[in-house]
């Protein structure tokens, strides 16, 4: 169980910075793709794509910390 819980962390945190940084892209109409989405040019969604993209920064350093225990 000690090298599950990072692993899981690492993997989830890493999905969650790279779909934060979609969504920010996307509300602020930096990224328009797709081009029916309705998050373009929105600016909540930015907002919850830096939070989200906060919680997988997290998640990543967590899984740092707990990888170098003993």
């Amino acid at each position: 169980m000690n090298k599950v819980l990072p692993r899981l962390l690492r993997i989830f945190g890493t999905a969650a910075l790279l779909m934060g940084l979609l969504w920010i892209g996307q509300g602020l109409g930096l990224i328009k793709w797709p081009e029916s989405s309705f998050m373009i040019d929105v600016r909540p969604w930015a907002w919850r794509g830096a939070a989200l993209a906060g919680a997988g920064i997290v998640m990543l350093i967590l899984s740092v910390r707990l990888s170098r225990r003993p």
